[in-house]
């Protein structure tokens, strides 16, 4: 079975019309091979879109973006004060005086 990608859009438009199918009578069974996805996808996107409309749908993406956005600057600014206070203690530690000033 070929596998494809559905936007949040498509899954909100087919579990409508999964609802319609179910609400007329069609078993589960006849109703993930017409919407052409397996039971169990079926299942999660239940879940996942429940009852959602399309816009929240979309909106729900949107936000999952921003947030691995966000995750990842998270991680950088983390790294970045890794390695400061690496060099900071690097450069805090105290040296022996060095010559050749004069006194």
């Amino acid at each position: 079975m070929k596998r494809t990608r559905h936007t949040p859009e498509q899954i909100v438009t087919k579990l409508r019309e999964a609802d319609a199918m179910l609400a007329a009578g069609r078993p589960v069974a006849q109703v993930v091979q017409a919407l052409g996805v397996s039971e169990q996808t079926y299942n999660r996107w239940r879940d996942q879109f429940g009852g959602m409309k399309q816009g929240e749908a979309r909106r729900l993406r949107e936000l999952e973006i921003e947030n691995a956005r966000l995750k990842n600057l998270v991680a950088d600014q983390a790294i970045d004060i890794s390695i400061l206070k690496e060099a900071n203690t690097y450069l805090g530690k105290p040296r022996a005086p060095r010559g050749g000033g004069a006194s």
